[in-house]
């Protein structure tokens, strides 16, 4: 006869082999759903691995090459031919580290960025089109079942840093100008054309400004500016969302979804219906914000602006 403790030990042992299986079970599963969403990979010019150092090199900027081999468990000779084989596209610049010249830093250029747009809508593609045959009910437990799952194996490190959202002041303006101009210059090597409009558009919002119906943002962490955005006034029904900008340091916290929330509220608080705005196909984080706040593209049309070829897009939102 067994005892109770060790009928209760027997019962524990059997309930982790069940747990192990499950995961493993699931782990087989979702590897081929995987599969099947990186299909797309074989009409594009790039390998799973080299769509993951992309993935990467677009959303944290200058990486050494070593951080990106140990994040993503690669082969360094492996890694290596990769990055060769970037530079030689001209999809990356690198420049060895002060702390050990044999190590370098990597950052995309703008033909870089150009390339994970277009593979990054690809993938956007196959995955939208997955959760269509799903109904909205469920697409939200399959999210929110990947949430937890996330946070029970990878719980967050550390606390984001406090950000403050406050009101446009004097010296912010020249502040907002030299920002946007360094910033797309340094990401997407727009030339200072760029830097131009951007003065236009705010020389224009100080000289009308109309405090019932516009409005400026800037975020401050620790007491200095790492973002901003405008309201401003299309029509008496449409509100404009413009110059929507968030230093590197503070991405990743959250700022830039914080900036373009006050500015959707700012809009139904002043009585507009409709907010619209216009960015570019490249920019792809602002994108993924616009789209998850609710926007929707409504226009693209190619151009060629601030030194590049670009595609502009028009995106609205009821409000």
């Amino acid at each position: 006869m067994l005892s109770t403790g060790s009928s209760s030990s027997a019962v524990a042992e059997q309930a982790a082999d069940d747990h192990v299986a499950a995961v493993r079970a699931f782990n087989r599963f979702y590897t081929r759903k995987l599969g099947v969403l990186d299909q797309h990979l074989g009409k594009s010019p790039f390998s799973l691995s080299e769509a993951r150092v992309l993935y990467e090199l677009a959303h944290r900027d200058d990486l050494a090459a070593k951080e990106i081999g140990n994040e993503l468990g690669l082969d360094p000779g492996y890694l290596s031919r990769i990055v060769q084989s970037f530079d030689e596209k001209g999809l990356i610049t690198r420049k060895p580290l002060p702390a050990d010249r044999r190590q370098y830093q990597l950052s995309l250029t703008a033909k870089g960025r150009q390339a994970f747009a277009k593979l990054n809508q690809s993938s956007q593609n196959e995955v939208a089109a997955m959760l269509a045959q799903l109904s909205p009910g469920d697409a939200t437990r399959l999210t929110q079942a990947m949430a937890t799952i996330e946070a029970l194996l990878e719980p967050p490190r550390n606390q984001p840093a406090a950000v403050m959202l406050r009101s446009h002041r004097v010296g912010d303006m020249g502040w907002v100008i030299s920002r946007q101009g360094a910033a797309y210059a340094a990401d997407y090597n727009w030339d200072i054309s760029y830097e131009a409009l951007v003065a236009e558009i705010c020389a224009q919002f100080i000289r009308n400004y109309d405090a019932a119906r516009e409005h400026c943002w800037i975020a401050e962490a620790g007491g200095e500016p790492v973002g901003s955005v405008f309201l401003v006034k299309a029509t008496d029904e449409i509100a404009k969302l413009r110059l929507l900008q968030v230093e590197k340091k503070a991405r990743g916290l959250g700022v830039g979804r914080a900036l373009v929330e006050q500015c959707i509220q700012g809009a139904r608080e002043r009585g507009y219906s409709k907010m619209t705005l216009w960015t570019q196909s490249i920019l792809v984080a602002a994108r993924g914000i616009y789209k998850s706040a609710g926007f929707r593209l409504v226009k693209e049309e190619r151009h060629h602006s601030f030194g590049a070829d670009l595609v502009g897009e028009t995106w609205e939102l009821d409000l």
